[in-house]
């Protein structure tokens, strides 16, 4: 039987098991408790509360705007709906990078204020003391390599990353560091399949790819692109498995004209 159909919880142990066992990961992105509700019933590992909301739920171009505390009521509403997946939230950006006190600080405000079960940061051995910090309070810290969003203004794209071998060796340097600092998974976004693979295979961690290829441990989308609720964004990775926007708004626009009709609502749409 398989790991993940035995437990009735999703934690750090059993994804390592996952790992073990050759059992793929799935994880999407949430950050409301409706949302949460149904990705959590439909038996996803692990829910990320994403920086990603900066962007999808508040309208911004880069995930740099938001706040501490706008993603601990992200994480709070996503944990009020779950049962089973594993939570982890983003720690958003300034709110970690070059103080280990603060990237500490920052974590324990998450952790107590949202009800979460692990963080997330971006960033390799130049974020080693804040995570060696934050896992020495006993927290699990989830690594992201790759393409880091929150710099986007020192990458200057969202390209692909690790094409060239000295980015490469570094990226595959940090993997390695961070799962010896004590990392219970990484995030891989957008660099070459092949390297990926090679970074899967040299760690006992799981590896999640987005934008990755398929030979890592498990798998990670925006679920509002997965849902086809956003409809400019078109990487080559992302599958959409829904078109909701063009069906929300074909339903909108149906309500309207009942509404104007007199159709809605009806003599058993009353009391």
């Amino acid at each position: 039987m398989s790991v993940n159909k035995e437990v009735k919880r999703i934690t750090t142990h059993v994804l390592q098991a996952m790992k073990s066992k050759g059992e793929k990961i799935s994880m999407l992105t949430a950050y409301d408790f409706s949302m949460a509700r149904i990705l959590d019933e439909a038996g996803i590992d692990i829910l990320l509360v994403g920086d990603s909301a900066s962007n999808v739920m508040a309208g911004h171009e880069t995930t740099l705007p938001i706040t501490l505390d706008q993603m601990i009521y992200h994480a709070s509403s996503v944990v009020r709906a779950v049962k089973r997946s594993l939570i982890v939230v983003d720690l958003p950006f300034g709110s970690y990078q070059g103080n280990s006190t603060k990237a500490l600080a920052s974590t324990i405000k998450i952790m107590k204020e949202s009800g979460a079960h692990a963080i997330k940061c971006e960033g390799g051995v130049e974020i080693e003391e804040s995570i060696r910090r934050i896992l020495s309070a006993g927290v699990p810290v989830m690594g992201h390599l790759g393409l880091t969003p929150q710099s986007i203004y020192k990458f200057g794209t969202y390209t692909v990353r690790a094409k060239e071998e000295e980015e490469a060796k570094k990226l595959l340097s940090d993997a390695k560091a961070l799962e010896k600092l004590g990392c219970f998974a990484i995030v891989l976004e957008k660099i070459p399949a092949k390297l990926a693979k090679e970074v899967a295979a040299q760690l006992t961690i799981p590896v999640i790819g987005i934008g990755a290829g398929m030979h890592v441990d498990g798998q990670v989308l925006v679920t509002h692109d997965l849902m086809g609720i956003t409809k400019d964004f078109q990487p080559r990775f992302l599958r959409r498995y829904l078109e909701l926007f063009e069906s929300m708004k074909e339903a909108a626009q149906q309500y309207k004209a009942d509404v104007r009709s007199g159709d809605f609502p009806n003599e058993k749409e009353q009391y």
